[in-house]
């Protein structure tokens, strides 16, 4: 980018693939091993997760609280406050994703969508982009979990999230990124 905000010619930044190959094949993650062409013409090795994609949805209920969930990672051993998120499945577009996932996991369906924005989130080994959407006019129905899913629904207003961000409480990178989009915004208003 330029000072002005357009996009430059970035030549001199891009990597160029000269091999790639599959290094694992999971249900979900998809891990691949490319030789790169740096800008300089030096080789170098990329490993990375490939990703399907993902949403994550803000959902607002009348009172402005939002609805969150409590569910245990198992990587990192702990439980997370979250916002309701899922992959993409294959030829699945990210709004009806949002409303599926939205369902399922908090048991609420919207009469409203808005598109919030996009994050990468982690740049450095993965091509995860997850979509984010404000849900709104929400109608309770019933959560569906997925056999082996576990997790609490919660309510908590924007300056209770808030507060447990500053407090180290919420640390996914995902609603953090998520609600503090939704709060800028919602401060614009």
């Amino acid at each position: 980018m330029s000072d002005g905000g357009e996009v430059t010619d970035d030549a001199h930044l891009t990597e160029t693939k000269v091999s790639s190959e599959s290094v694992f094949d999971g249900k979900l993650l998809h891990v691949r091993r490319d030789i790169v062409r740096l800008p300089d013409g030096n080789l170098a090795t990329r490993e990375y997760v490939v990703h399907p994609g993902a949403v994550l949805i803000v959902p607002v209920l009348a009172d402005g609280r939002l609805v969150v969930e409590r569910q245990y990672r198992y990587p990192v051993g702990q439980v997370f406050v979250e916002f309701p998120a899922g992959k993409l499945d294959p030829g699945e577009a990210e709004l009806a994703t949002a409303q599926r996932e939205l369902a399922e996991e908090a048991g609420y369906v919207a009469a409203t969508w808005t598109p919030l924005g996009r994050i990468h989130s982690v740049v450095g080994y993965s091509s995860e982009a997850i979509d984010f959407y404000i849900a709104e006019g929400l109608t309770h129905v019933g959560a569906r979990l997925d056999d082996g899913e576990f997790l609490e629904i919660v309510t908590m207003s924007v300056d209770e999230m808030l507060a447990a961000l500053d407090r180290g409480e919420i640390t996914d990178a995902k609603t953090v990124a998520a609600l503090l989009i939704y709060a800028r915004r919602r401060g614009r208003r």
